[in-house]
């Protein structure tokens, strides 16, 4: 069996420099073990890591392979609307292509979306059914944390 968790997510970029900066212009600050090829950013209990993508095809054992993006998405949950269009007009400030607004959406929340320079998908989103922790962190109502007692 395989714990249900995610400790690392690994983007792949086009330029490391473009793509730090994008996020470093979002607030974000490297972790001071990032390198020249890779970035990390400490997160809520994972980090986020931007690496080339030809480093990151042949990390996979797959070099020359052509790696894509856009079929996933990262996603931000905020505590209010006004939180939501801060952070999305802040990574339109920083360079991101804008995909969709923030609206009020069917599901009775608040959400947008746009891509960060290398065509990594980002909602922001504000959900008034899932409340967060005072760090931010989003733990699913009606149970308990993976691995929590």
């Amino acid at each position: 069996m395989t714990p249900q968790r995610v400790t690392l997510i690994t983007l792949g970029v086009t330029e490391i420099a473009r793509a730090r900066a994008f996020y470093e212009a979002l607030g974000w600050q490297p972790h001071p073990q990032s390198q020249e090829a890779v970035t990390f950013y400490q997160m809520n209990g994972m980090v986020l890591g931007l690496f080339g993508k030809s480093d990151l095809a042949a990390d996979q054992g797959r070099p020359g392979a052509n790696l894509g993006t856009g079929a996933m998405t990262l996603a931000q949950n905020f505590a209010s609307e006004g939180e939501v269009d801060a952070a999305y007009d802040a990574a339109l400030k920083a360079g991101a292509t804008a995909l969709k607004a923030p609206e009020k959406v069917f599901w009775g929340g608040y959400s947008g979306y746009y891509a960060d320079p290398d065509g990594h998908v980002w909602e922001v989103a504000m959900n008034p059914f899932w409340p967060l922790g005072e760090d931010g962190s989003l733990t699913l109502p009606g149970g308990d944390a993976v691995g929590s007692a």
